[in-house]
């Protein structure tokens, strides 16, 4: 495998890592304030992470290339509001879309066929994960000043916890086949 392309797979792994690691505290900092629904959505979000980091893993080793796994970084704890934390989530798979365009723009420039019909299955996983992102962003926007309205979003993200904790991994199963 080409070192540059390697360089770039081994940077997202640890990116995904580091995504399970701020999901995490997001799911804190959701729980710290009462808002399970939050919380159980952010630990399937880690969950789904660190799914992610162990595709590129093994494709790494299906490679035969050398994994690099760095120290996890973690910028913020806790945040102002759920809005805030909302948004940091959002902001935060953009960054990681972007990322994933740069090691595809890498394995394209050098001709690394394998690698970019691997990262395909992740570019578009990562347009579910922004549009999901932002509707949840969308949503805190609307009850931002309504307790009312958050706590009727808390429980809607209980419900789409459970129904994403089943489907994790079911995309990449079935493209497998």
């Amino acid at each position: 495998m080409n070192k540059q392309v390697l360089e770039g797979l081994n940077k997202q792994l640890n990116m995904e890592f580091a995504s399970a690691y701020v999901y995490l505290a997001m799911s804190s900092y959701y729980e710290s304030i009462d808002l399970e629904g939050f919380s159980e959505w952010f630990k399937v979000k880690a969950h789904e992470e660190m799914f992610h980091a162990m595709k590129i893993y093994t494709y790494i080793g299906d490679r035969r290339g050398k994994r690099d796994l760095t120290e996890i970084p973690l910028a913020v704890k806790t945040w102002k509001s759920p809005q805030v934390a909302a948004e940091d989530a959002y902001k935060h798979e953009c960054k990681v879309s972007a990322s994933i365009h740069n090691v595809m723009d890498i394995a394209r420039q050098h001709k690394d066929h394998s690698t970019e019909a691997f990262l395909h299955w992740f570019v578009m996983e990562q347009i579910e994960e922004e549009a999901e992102a932002d509707r949840i962003l969308q949503k805190v926007k609307m009850v931002a000043d309504n307790p009312g309205g958050l706590f009727m979003l808390d429980n809607y993200m209980m419900e789409r916890a459970k129904v994403d904790a089943a489907n994790i991994g079911k995309d990449a199963e079935s493209e497998e086949e």
